[in-house]
């Protein structure tokens, strides 16, 4: 028995598209980064409401301390929702939860494609491709692939790029 995807998912689902999905590391990358930057806030908040007996003081470590739980919660979910597929004559890249999108990048409209990976990328084994075209607006960034795999993606929408513009 199959399901028809609801008119709502529609545009966000074309038929016949097998979605790769991005590595997890980058779930985990992001959680580290998180940690990095609310975890000495939180200690600092912690202290300062230790040191001076003032109940309202926990107040912005609380406000702080959930924000830091639901942007914990909410990395996987979003990092799940990021995913790529390679048709014949373009490259969609997907993301959000509640905020959808769906980019469709055609091969001939590639100007070039970027392949980047800062320390923290570096050091969770993940890289970034960036397509770039004439348009602003359409260029796409997919985050949390595998080196290899970048280099791959890159190399083949470089030459798929190239035969489209060729007019091949």
């Amino acid at each position: 028995m199959t399901t028809e995807p609801t008119p709502v998912s529609v545009p966000f689902e074309p038929a016949g598209v097998v979605w790769t999905p991005v590595s997890h590391r980058l779930a985990t990358a992001r959680l580290t980064t998180l940690a990095v930057v609310l975890g000495p806030v939180l200690l600092v908040l912690a202290v300062i409401a230790l040191a001076v007996p003032q109940p309202w003081l926990w107040l912005p470590f609380g406000i702080v301390a959930a924000l830091a739980l639901w942007i914990g919660l909410l990395v996987p979910r979003q990092v799940r929702a990021l995913a790529y597929a390679e048709r014949a004559d373009d490259l969609l890249v997907r993301r959000g939860i509640m905020f959808r999108s769906l980019v469709v990048v055609p091969y001939g409209r590639m100007q070039y494609v970027d392949v980047s990976a800062g320390p923290v990328a570096r050091w969770f084994g993940i890289a970034s491709v960036q397509l770039h075209t004439a348009s602003p607006q359409t260029t796409a960034t997919i985050e949390g692939l595998r080196p290899d795999e970048a280099a791959r993606l890159r190399d083949r929408l470089a030459s798929r790029g190239e035969a489209r513009l060729a007019g091949l």
